[in-house]
């Protein structure tokens, strides 16, 4: 796997920005968890006046071969169709784009579908979808790396545009399957308490995808060794390791990474788990209603901006959390302080 620079924030200047901050022209901790952000991402970026330049959202989708076993309410071919519709600008990714100024860049890291020549999707497909996880690894090695690679191409493009803030969507029918087994193996929580209804599966929907993954994961503990690195290409989507990639390289280049729903979550997840440092510049911006989504964002000590019961994906609830983060940097770099103010400091 590609090695990544990847170390913590600097935290020698956290006192100035507290000083900074408190220095407000308002009562000390008033704005809350807008003071948290804002000094989370002074010290993402190493200054005292933090920007958000040029906004970049990655939409990737791929496709799932466990998708085949009846785990997903959603055929596959709602993957393409969806992608499609995004190029004419009519999901609820695009829409929030548009609204909060991000450039959107549709991607095809492994849809099982022929998209090469629609325009305003990204071709870089690895391959017509995973393979079954009930029987065999995802994705080979030399794939796992392509996908990585991938994501960390996507995100250089970004930054050479002068983007200061990274937003991961996906777009997968069946995502939600290896996203709850990551969940149980990194968080170390029983599968069943990690397995809910995706898309809107019944009660004997989810009881077979129980079955499903309670069987793929025993074969995975059978036939690999248990690292983090197996686990992520024995799982997981081209989508989401793309994901992991482009997380891990905003990372090393000091980006704001925000992230968004059960999927991504756990895609952020398994990125901790490789480079606990990766952390440091994530964003949790949303707790969806996925089932057992408040648990896995437990595992990391998250705590997300936004509690509004989406479920969608495609990033929709970080997109949906920006205004805050952008009102944390206007706070720290609009305000007035106290001695600009000509107000009585009263604490």
């Amino acid at each position: 796997m590609k090695q990544f620079k990847i170390q913590h924030t600097d935290k020698s200047m956290a006192d100035a920005i507290q000083q900074k901050i408190d220095h407000l022209n308002k009562p000390k901790g008033s704005l809350g968890r807008l003071e948290e952000l804002a000094l989370q991402i002074c010290l993402i970026q190493q200054t005292l006046t933090p920007s958000l330049n040029h906004p970049c959202h990655l939409l990737l989708g791929g496709d799932h071969g466990i998708e085949r076993e009846g785990v997903s309410v959603s055929p596959r071919e709602v993957t393409w169709q969806q992608m499609i519709n995004f190029t004419r600008g009519g999901g609820g990714v695009n829409m929030f784009c548009r609204q909060h100024g991000f450039k959107l860049r549709i991607v095809d890291t492994g849809v099982d579908y022929d998209l090469s020549h629609v325009d305003g999707i990204i071709d870089r497909k690895i391959a017509p979808g995973t393979r079954n996880v009930l029987h065999e690894p995802a994705m080979s090695e030399e794939e796992f790396d392509r996908a990585i690679q991938v994501g960390c191409d996507l995100v250089d493009d970004c930054v050479g545009e002068g983007c200061q803030v990274l937003c991961v969507g996906e777009m997968g029918i069946a995502n939600t399957s290896p996203s709850s087994i990551w969940m149980s193996l990194f968080g170390n929580i029983p599968l069943d308490e990690c397995i809910g209804a995706g898309a809107g599966l019944d009660h004997p929907g989810i009881r077979h995808k129980r079955e499903i993954l309670a069987q793929a994961l025993k074969h995975y503990r059978e036939t690999m060794e248990d690292t983090t690195e197996n686990a992520i290409r024995y799982f997981g989507g081209f989508e989401m390791v793309t994901a992991i990639g482009a997380m891990l390289r905003g990372a090393e280049k000091h980006l704001v990474v925000l992230v968004d729903g059960f999927i991504m979550t756990a895609c952020a997840i398994a990125a901790i788990q490789l480079y606990p440092a990766a952390q440091d510049y994530m964003i949790f911006t949303h707790c969806g209603d996925e089932s057992g989504h408040r648990r896995m964002l437990d595992i990391v000590h998250a705590k997300p901006i936004l509690n509004l019961g989406l479920r969608l994906g495609e990033g929709t609830g970080a997109l949906c959390a920006y205004p805050i983060i952008d009102s944390a940097v206007r706070m720290i770099n609009e305000m007035n302080n106290f001695d600009t103010a000509y107000i009585t400091k009263y604490f």
